[in-house]
């Protein structure tokens, strides 16, 4: 995901309490600096100010940045020098999105034994609706053309 003209993300969206990637191509890389730092915190108030240096690949710069329970992650760039690339003085700020609750799963949620004799229940007559069907697709053929007795062989000959 191009997030601005020179930084990408390795995710479409910015979900709290995730890790994300971070590829950095802007004028820091541009100008040849050998080390950059992603400097970052969180809402408006830069919460859990952190600091960590990014490794120089061929994409760029790049980092992996844990997101918190916030709506906004904000960040900027320095080089070994002090050099900034805040986004002229704005900074670089994206929304991050709350983590969707109807995919969690709830493990420590307790089953009632009574809706456990339930699904235990269903899956055995489920089981014996299934073996009828065979049963009646491989045989009634038979019966009806009469042919359903078992053939004997004749080992006398």
């Amino acid at each position: 995901m191009e997030l601005s003209k020179n930084i990408f993300f390795n995710t479409d969206k910015l979900i709290e309490n995730t890790k994300v990637k971070i590829s950095y191509t802007g004028n820091l890389f541009n100008d040849g600096s050998k080390e950059v730092f992603i400097h970052y915190g969180f809402g408006i108030n830069w919460d859990n100010v952190n600091e960590i240096q990014m490794e120089r690949t061929e994409l760029g710069f790049q980092a992996e940045v844990e997101l918190i329970e916030s709506d906004t992650f904000n960040f900027c760039f320095r080089n070994d020098n002090n050099v900034w690339d805040n986004n002229e003085g704005q900074n670089y700020v994206f929304q991050i999105e709350k983590l969707p609750t109807e995919l969690l799963v709830l493990d420590d949620e307790p089953v009632s034994l009574g809706s456990a004799k339930k699904l235990r229940r269903s899956y055995l007559w489920s089981k014996k609706i299934r073996l009828a069907v065979y049963k009646i697709i491989t045989y009634l053929p038979k019966i009806i053309s009469g042919n359903y007795k078992r053939k004997l062989t004749d080992t006398n000959n």
